[in-house]
């Protein structure tokens, strides 16, 4: 029997693709140690992002290959996520208790941006990080609504100075809606949505944030262009559908984000497809191969797509969107691996890898 080598562990893990990294685990620098003693294999990976999910049934997968290997009589494999801060645009100061601010956004509205961000946000918290999200809609604020906060409900001012976020499904949810009265609309000028935004922003005591979500205004305005200045993002995921006019408006978005130097992590596509619920006739009622179209041409990945689904739109108004409603169902799946690539994604275009450290039996 020969002696197991690090380059044979190596090699063998080079053969598996993170799916959501698009890299084997060594090329994407997921390698922090190697212990071989004698015919024992211990492994040790770290991912960059939320996969508490899939991280187990990853590591399974790379122990029965480690175990296949020539002169390995047993191996373990331990995979953690460890969130690091990847702060966005240069000169902008970092945010108190948040790592990550992810800005999810969209050209047009009635696209889909509030219920996806909500999705967004609570398949984070069920990857197991630490998630916030902020109603950045001043004029159509929904997540008090989507995350079952009943009307009326405020914060709790600490020390005069700072709101405490209202806790709901394991994420923390802050939006003007909380301070102001759901029946009367926010006559407010430009300037003064973005300086009340930016105070709500910075004035919320997050806690310990990996990541903090950003509901965004449809349109690429001032309060846009303003939030994208004054907040850290480390990066934005546009949200369209096949529909030739929300394509357009959704380039706008594409080439804000580009102008204010915040990477565009990718595309999501609503409404791609409906299904009958009576014959399973398929029908594209928006047009077809809007989001890839828009994702190759501007070099960005398409995330995600999902259909038109009545129970996408009646479990956000009942306060439980999809992700907790249905975990189990194909549409809450299609959440979680949005989730897990849109970390993902921030994790590659932060800091580089550390290196790994090998222990061998001499």
């Amino acid at each position: 029997m020969s002696a197991v080598t690090r380059e044979a562990v190596e090699a063998c893990l080079r053969q598996f693709t993170d799916p959501h990294l698009d890299q084997d685990p060594v090329s994407a620098g997921c390698l922090r140690e190697v212990d071989i003693q004698g015919a024992r294999v211990t492994v040790r990976l770290e991912l960059g992002y939320a996969a508490g999910l899939f991280k187990n049934g990853w590591a399974q997968m790379l122990q029965m290959a480690l175990e296949n290997l020539d002169g390995v009589d047993s191996a373990q494999v331990k995979v953690d996520c460890v969130i690091d801060s990847h702060q966005g645009q240069a000169q902008v100061p970092a945010l108190a208790g948040v790592k990550n601010v992810i800005a999810v956004a969209s050209g047009k509205g009635g696209v889909g941006k509030s219920t996806t961000a909500a999705n967004l946000a609570l398949a984070l918290a069920r990857e197991g990080a630490r998630v916030g999200i902020l109603d950045a809609d001043i004029y159509g604020p929904s997540q008090g609504i989507m995350f079952g906060i009943a009307e009326g409900t405020r914060p709790q001012v600490k020390d005069q100075k700072w709101f405490v976020p209202l806790e709901a499904h394991g994420v923390q949810v802050m939006s003007m809606a909380f301070l102001t009265d759901d029946n009367t609309p926010m006559v407010w000028r430009g300037p003064m949505v973005s300086g009340a935004l930016l105070q709500l922003i910075t004035q919320t005591a997050w806690n310990d944030l990996d990541y903090l979500v950003v509901d965004m205004p449809p349109g690429t305005g001032d309060i846009q262009l303003t939030l994208a200045q004054k907040v850290p993002v480390a990066g934005s995921v546009i949200v369209t559908t096949p529909q030739d006019l929300a394509l357009l408006d959704a380039r706008k978005g594409v080439e804000m984000f580009r102008k204010v130097h915040i990477p565009v992590l990718g595309v999501v596509e609503n409404m791609a497809v409906h299904i009958c619920s009576n014959c399973g006739h398929a029908e594209h009622l928006f047009g077809e191969g809007g989001g890839e179209k828009l994702a190759a041409q501007y070099g960005v990945e398409l995330l995600a797509s999902l259909p038109l689904s009545m129970a996408i739109r009646m479990q956000a108004d009942d306060g439980k969107p999809t992700t907790i409603a249905d975990p189990e169902s194909q549409i809450a799946m299609i959440y979680q691996d949005l989730a897990r690539k849109v970390g993902a994604r921030i994790a590659l275009a932060g800091k580089p890898a550390m290196p790994s450290i090998e222990i061998s039996e001499d």
